[in-house]
């Protein structure tokens, strides 16, 4: 069997509470309320791939960013193992996109946003982009029953480096 990798990205984008999200149709997949993000183009790096889909999707420019965790899914029937590097981005310039490619575009209070429709797998991911630390979610996918077999999801709390102790 051919092992295949596809590397994605989604950034939470942060102002004030409010969290801004696409509303993608039906005849894009993954219908709901999402935050943006896509596909990483060769040779780009992940950091790039989050701040370029944004861009693009949104018309927003992150300025900065920082890295909440890894999702990932593997598909045994297919070898195929989906990477997506999740960011959160709290400080941005720039104007929305009057006609975004990916959706209608929604600045909506973080508390309020969990309420909106949208896929399992993003609703249950939400709350980790606003939790301290790192996560890291492994999921086993049968795609043709769309169905989990197999999850592993661990947190990392940051610990500054003198907190960890030192070597004598």
């Amino acid at each position: 069997m051919n092992l295949n990798h596809e590397l994605f990205t989604m950034c939470m984008i942060l102002k004030n509470d409010k969290v801004l999200l696409i509303n993608r149709p039906n005849k894009l997949g993954f219908p709901g309320y999402i935050a943006p993000g896509g596909k990483v183009d060769y040779p780009e790096s992940i950091v790039d791939g989050a701040i370029r889909e944004v861009r693009e999707e949104t018309g927003l420019i992150i300025k900065n960013i920082i890295y909440k965790g890894l999702a990932e899914y593997c598909e045994p029937k297919t070898g195929l193992r989906s990477m997506v590097f999740n960011y959160l981005a709290t400080s941005f310039e720039g104007e929305l996109l009057q006609n975004p490619p990916e959706g209608e575009l929604l600045w909506i209070e973080r508390e309020k946003a969990i309420e909106l429709p949208m896929q399992d797998w993003f609703k249950s991911r939400f709350p980790l982009f606003f939790k301290q630390g790192t996560f890291e979610i492994s999921s086993i996918w049968d795609k043709d029953n769309n169905l989990t077999i197999g999850k592993t999801e661990k947190h990392y709390l940051e610990v500054e480096f003198e907190e960890a102790g030192s070597i004598s």
